[in-house]
């Protein structure tokens, strides 16, 4: 993930995964040298391994999430809380993040809004049946502009898996824009992040 200003310190972050990677090895290193005994099952334990790789793979991306954030908005606090609410109320949201580049030209307007954001007036665009939440809100600095809006759909196969059509959205306005557009599953109130044409899990369950 490439990184994109200069505004967090990042050593803490690397020395955190250093650890977990090492830790990570040792588990493998472990399981190696079980292999030996046909009485071990190493089912479990691999499961277990896998479940570290997402973990540590969320907390990277959550700390890479609020420096990507922070230059642009007072607000991640409010955000975290709303994806956070979302995530546990399984209610789709679709929010984008305005950073450096202009977004006129690239997102079919919506209803205006102009309101301050919190993470309640969020939440409420985004409650099922209101009729704005289908659509993306659009954040820029601390305010939120609009909500309804249409978003550029992304082309690019995904290698067989099935994206929905915020993900797919998500994604669309990330290839085109330096925007971050944060994207909350209802199916599976999973929270991700799309930025620079990918999309990254962030853990929905603590802050963001």
């Amino acid at each position: 993930m490439p990184v994109t200003n200069g505004n967090c310190d990042f050593s803490p972050m690397k020395q955190m995964l250093r650890e977990e990677i090492r830790q990570v090895i040792s588990s493998l290193q472990d399981n190696l040298e079980a292999m030996g005994d046909e009485n071990y099952c190493l089912l479990g334990n691999f499961e277990k391994i896998k479940d570290k790789f997402v973990y540590i793979d969320m907390k990277a991306a959550t700390f890479y999430l609020n420096c990507y954030l922070s230059p642009f908005t007072d607000k991640y606090p409010e955000l975290s809380i709303c994806v956070q609410n979302l995530s546990n109320l399984r209610h789709g949201g679709l929010i984008v993040i305005q950073r450096g580049d202009p977004l006129d030209s690239l997102i079919q307007p919506g209803i205006s809004i102009g309101a301050e954001l919190t993470h309640s007036l969020l939440e409420s665009i985004f409650f099922p049946g209101n009729p704005l939440h289908d659509g993306a809100v659009l954040v820029s600095q601390n305010q939120i502009v609009s909500a309804a809006n249409v978003l550029p759909l992304s082309e690019r196969s995904t290698g067989g898996k099935k994206l929905g059509t915020r993900h797919r959205s998500a994604l669309g306005l990330s290839e085109r824009s330096d925007a971050l557009v944060l994207v909350v599953s209802e199916e599976t109130g999973r929270v991700s992040f799309a930025f620079n044409g990918n999309l990254y899990p962030i853990n929905a369950h603590g802050p963001i």
